[in-house]
């Protein structure tokens, strides 16, 4: 990971993680990660209405120049790679693995953004399958962040961040997905 956002929001992940078990919804405390608050978001592990924002950073609302609490999260991705966020998402909650996604966005006609995205599973009442903390790091560099809203996001790579893995990108994703991988408000 690249971005201090991501080291610090999955560095805090881990420390909610008791005995490597994901962490519940309510342990996480948006006063432990201040510093962060505004590059995380929390969506709702649904995915017939393309896993909505729950709760969404003024940082990440700026990059697509929209409020997108209640948003669906796969609106903000392109078209030709909504499937593989799917998917993406789908391993974080079936493995209870954390992830990082590489991507970039852009304003038509202006020069792209590099993102890391993290994908952080949390349990809601001892379901897997229910939240999903994340957080969404811009790079330096973009004169047009907070002033034009950002196109969709275009999916580059992804990798899982958990000790099963050694912190490494498996050799290749789960067959049953069909895709090779691509060179202070309670939450």
């Amino acid at each position: 990971m690249r971005h201090d956002v991501s080291n610090e929001i999955y560095a805090y992940w881990r420390t909610l993680r008791k005995g490597g078990c994901t962490p519940e919804r309510n342990a996480v405390e948006p006063g432990a990660i201040r510093s962060v608050l505004a590059d995380t978001f929390v969506l709702d592990f649904d995915p017939a209405a393309g896993f909505p924002f729950r709760i969404c950073g003024s940082k990440v609302d700026a990059l697509f120049l929209k409020e997108l609490r209640g948003a669906a999260f796969l609106q903000i991705w392109r078209e030709a790679d909504r499937a593989k966020i799917r998917s993406i998402l789908q391993i974080a909650a079936d493995d209870e693995a954390p992830c990082l996604v590489l991507a970039e966005a852009r304003p038509p006609g202006l020069a792209p953004v590099d993102l890391e995205i993290t994908l952080l599973p949390l349990r809601l009442q001892g379901a897997t399958h229910a939240r999903m903390l994340g957080s969404l790091a811009a790079a330096a560099g973009a004169d047009w962040l907070g002033l034009i809203g950002s196109g969709p996001a275009a999916l580059k790579s992804w990798r899982r961040l958990d000790s099963a893995a050694g912190g490494q990108t498996p050799a290749a994703p789960p067959a049953r997905f069909g895709f090779a991988r691509a060179a202070t408000r309670r939450f």
